[in-house]
């Protein structure tokens, strides 16, 4: 059918003339943004939660940049950790303003099941009733919830890279938040859709902290996969970041290892046509350092077996694969307390799972962000131009790299999947 068909049927279709297939409405339905759930972990763990111990009787506001817009929104709430029911008094959706408000006249209540109130059981997620709001590509919105009972946030996302909101009292509605507590983590919020029914998919970036944004620009939303959302926008194709820091593909510890949440992050997202898989790189270095001091090292073909896993499930579900060779570093985390994070024999297994990389083994295409970030004068180091300075994350300038790189491999028509060549 011709584009001007296309639109013509789908305008006779909206003035009632024609009936919509069961079900046409449900699948115009895409994923826009996404915060992987974590679990809180235990106090001996190196880095902190900076979650509050519980809330009770508290607003909490979270602003969240989306990659597609649409005039239909709905939002999906996690209690994917929790060992008790989560209550959720009420919930509003809005666009954000500056810090803590939001616009003026953009406010919508959240009903689940047409209530106001939700209970969310252990290990389940919710999704809201659709909302009517007009939101733009790349808007920012901002997602209120009022918890009226005590509720540790046993379910939460750690690198938010955006302050979130905590008030006293039910102010889920209110226009500003002046006298609100910033918190740098997301709680509860999991994932926002948009109805859109000329959407051409959207695009997973499964993968560890380099995925998830680390060391970049705090609220300016300068990950790669962010960064990548800006470019493909226009192409009608969302992007999902389903990074968390400090995951791994085949053991848990600051989230799920990777074979446990593909389902979940990946599978589960509405619209998705194409998984970027970068990571690995914490199961090759974790071990012999305080955030695993007890594991045993991660062989290459250990790892390789985890990617054939993930690789043939996602496969299996018709999605297109792109494989991702892991970034250099040596030299990573001076200055910190976690020692032995690089060792040649650590470099020389990052060196054998990016050689099987670089030679295909069922992926759809490649993208080569080691030969992308390296340092040609010292290989096994980041460039200086791309590195954050801790030697493991890129800062702004890496990301936008990688993100350039991601756009060239997926094409000018990102819905194509185009087994381009890396970029090498």
């Amino acid at each position: 059918m011709s584009r001007r068909l296309h639109q013509a049927a789908l305008a006779t279709a909206l003035l009632g003339a024609v009936a919509l297939p069961a079900g046409a409405a449900e699948r115009d339905w895409v994923a826009t943004w996404q915060a992987s759930p974590q679990p809180l972990w235990a106090a001996d763990f190196p880095f902190p939660t900076q979650t509050p111990f519980n809330l009770w009787r508290q607003t909490v506001r979270q602003v969240a940049r989306v990659s597609l817009g649409g005039e239909t929104v709905r939002v999906e709430l996690s209690n994917a950790y929790g060992r008790e029911p989560l209550q959720i008094g009420a919930a509003h959706l809005a666009l954000a303003g500056d810090g803590a408000a939001i616009v003026p006249g953009s406010d919508r209540e959240l009903r689940f099941g047409g209530q106001r109130a939700v209970t969310i059981p252990p290990g389940a997620p919710v999704l809201s009733d659709p909302v009517a709001l007009n939101v733009p590509d790349l808007a920012r919105l901002s997602v209120s919830l009022y918890l009226p009972q005590p509720t540790a946030p046993s379910t939460f996302h750690w690198e938010g890279l955006q302050s979130a909101w905590l008030a006293a009292g039910e102010r889920t509605a209110d226009a500003a938040l002046d006298d609100a507590t910033a918190l740098p983590v997301r709680l509860f919020v999991s994932g926002i859709q948009v109805r859109r029914a000329d959407a051409a998919g959207a695009v997973v970036a499964l993968g560890d902290s380099i995925t998830d944004g680390a060391a970049s620009t705090p609220g300016s939303d300068r990950r790669w996969p962010d960064q990548l959302a800006t470019r493909l926008a226009a192409q009608r194709v969302a992007v999902l970041n389903a990074g968390i820091s400090g995951g791994r593909v085949l053991r848990d510890r600051m989230g799920s290892n990777a074979l446990a949440r593909l389902d979940r992050d990946v599978l589960a997202q509405p619209g998705v046509r194409t998984l970027v898989l970068l990571i690995g790189i914490n199961d090759i270095s974790w071990y012999a350092t305080p955030f695993a001091p007890d594991d045993a090292p991660v062989s290459a073909q250990e790892l390789i077996a985890g990617y054939r896993q993930l690789l043939q499930r996602a496969q299996a579900r018709g999605l297109r694969v792109i494989g991702a060779t892991l970034t250099p570093f040596e030299g990573a985390l001076p200055d910190t307390p976690i020692r032995g994070y690089y060792s040649a024999d650590k470099e020389r297994v990052r060196q054998q799972v990016n050689a099987w990389i670089r030679d295909g083994n069922g992926f759809d295409a490649i993208i080569d962000f080691d030969a992308l970030l390296r340092d040609p004068a010292h290989p096994t180091r980041m460039l200086p131009a791309f590195d954050s300075g801790d030697h493991l994350h890129p800062g702004d300038a890496g990301y936008a790299a990688m993100a350039e790189a991601a756009a060239r491999v997926l094409g000018d028509n990102a819905n194509a999947y185009p087994a381009a060549a890396s970029p090498r």
